[in-house]
């Protein structure tokens, strides 16, 4: 072991990435592969790489409140100084932050478990579940990511259907319910109608499974679903599905992992957006409850804690809700409150969303705009009829981002989906500029220039094969 004493921001570039490949997993990858960014610093919506360039971080939903907020940074120094241990002490941090982040959610949802990740915080769930159920069975969405633990990879398509171990038999696939590219759509069937069509998928899959023998434990979604491609759920599909799952004998878990704290704008929990009387029975929290930092939780009822605990096996996390993570998450939430940052959201993001509507009109690679507050989507397509996914060209939009200083990415089943969920002080002007540079693309893309000049790739045989089953469905 060497004895200098180096600060990595001073290695090179090309060293950094040298060190990296000879000893960091191959499968831990990098945005930008081509050529990745070194970030040394961030502060508020911006990050900085080792030459001091500056970069609009637009993908950013872990550093919630922003990189580096002082507050945040600040409650982290001072406990760490006093103290971090597990939580078989008693602490204050704990028990003043589960009452306060309680006070955000409806009555009956009143018992936090902390743990460190949101991949944790949904393996967790779905113990609660099966120990208040005596089930094991649970139904997830085509598409969807919950983890990268063996049981939430066992829960996620997004994840299992790229691997050998294929789909779990006690694993039920419901399909997206995805209102623009998926088997019940705006041109097909009224809108109203569409979250109840989608909904009566998972009752269909519930009935299969007890004419097979078996139970349902659990129903999981994302209530607002992310890797899936920022699909917003249809008006009144939870509140048929949950009904559907709590007659069969399930309970219904809420993965607000990725959407939760205010990043809709209109309500803390997206799941909110359903209807102020849908309530799951389980709801997972991670990401930016510690802008950065590793902490996640669990809420549940009293009465699905107490079928945990009749099991026997006491519950102990070495970090999970120790007092710098607590710490962390209650400077979060100050700021959240003082800043009026779900406020911000929704003015922000309504200001986005119709823009975007309006470059819809000038733009025929917009196929479909959708999102609330700063949770966006932006769906392209070669041929807005067809909806033909335009993956090379979401791909180079992200790539000519990055040349304007704007750090964005794709998601979806096609990859052909832009992602948009920022740092919440993303500003109006940030929002300006972006739609500016967004439209410049696009205009690029849609030239003769820029069509025939190589730099959009032609459609790849497997994204062509992948549309042309998603159409026959």
């Amino acid at each position: 072991m060497s004895t200098e004493s180096s600060s990595l921001e001073k290695l090179s570039k090309d060293e950094t990435l040298r060190l990296r490949k000879t000893y960091i997993g191959g499968s831990v990858t990098l945005f930008f592969k081509e050529d990745p960014l070194k970030i040394v610093r961030g502060k508020a919506q911006y990050m900085y790489d080792e030459k001091g360039n500056e970069y609009l971080d637009c993908i950013n939903n872990v550093a919630h409140v922003g990189h580096s907020h002082p507050h945040v940074v600040k409650a982290c120094n001072e406990q760490m100084s006093l103290l971090n241990t597990n939580s078989r002490y008693l602490h204050d941090n704990l028990v003043i932050y589960a009452k306060r982040l309680c006070e955000y959610f409806p009555n009956k949802l009143s018992v936090c478990y902390f743990v460190n990740s949101g991949s944790e915080a949904n393996d967790l769930a779905l113990r609660l579940a099966r120990s208040h159920t005596h089930h094991e069975d649970v139904i997830t969405l085509d598409a969807a990511y919950h983890g990268h633990l063996t049981t939430t990879i066992d829960i996620s398509p997004y994840k299992f259907e790229k691997m050998k171990c294929g789909k779990k038999e006690w694993v039920h696939v419901a399909p997206l319910p995805c209102s623009y590219r998926g088997k019940y759509t705006r041109e097909k069937v009224p809108e109203n109608e569409i979250g109840e069509l989608y909904a009566q998928e998972v009752q269909k899959l519930i009935n299969n499974a007890h004419n097979s023998g078996r139970k349902i434990a659990a129903f999981i979604c994302e209530s607002m679903v992310s890797c899936g491609g920022q699909v917003v759920l249809p008006n009144g599909y939870l509140r048929h599905v949950y009904k559907y799952v709590r007659q069969a004998g399930g309970v219904c878990i809420a993965d607000e992992v990725q959407v939760g704290f205010g990043r809709i704008g209109s309500s803390m929990w997206a799941f909110q957006s359903q209807g102020n009387d849908i309530v799951p029975d389980i709801v997972t929290l991670g990401k930016p409850i510690g802008n950065g930092f590793p902490v996640a939780c669990v809420v549940t009822t009293p009465e699905i804690s107490k079928s945990f605990e009749k099991i026997g096996t006491e519950y102990f996390n070495t970090y999970g809700g120790n007092p710098v993570s607590i710490a962390v998450a209650n400077a979060v939430l100050d700021v959240i409150e003082s800043g009026n940052l779900m406020k911000h959201a929704d003015e922000v993001g309504s200001y986005l969303l119709s823009s975007l509507q309006t470059l819809k009109l000038k733009h025929p690679l917009i196929g479909d705009v959708r999102g609330k507050g700063l949770f966006i989507g932006i769906d392209l397509v070669k041929n807005q009829e067809t909806k033909e996914p335009a993956a090379e060209e979401a791909n180079y939009c992200v790539r000519r981002f990055k040349e304007e200083g704007i750090i964005m990415s794709t998601e979806g089943k096609y990859e052909n989906v832009l992602k948009f969920k920022p740092p919440m002080v993303f500003t109006m002007d940030n929002a300006k500029y972006w739609l500016r540079v967004l439209n410049e693309i696009l205009f690029e893309i849609e030239s003769d220039d820029a069509l025939t000049s190589g730099s959009i790739s032609s459609r790849s045989s497997n994204i062509s094969e992948s549309f042309e089953s998603s159409s026959e469905n």
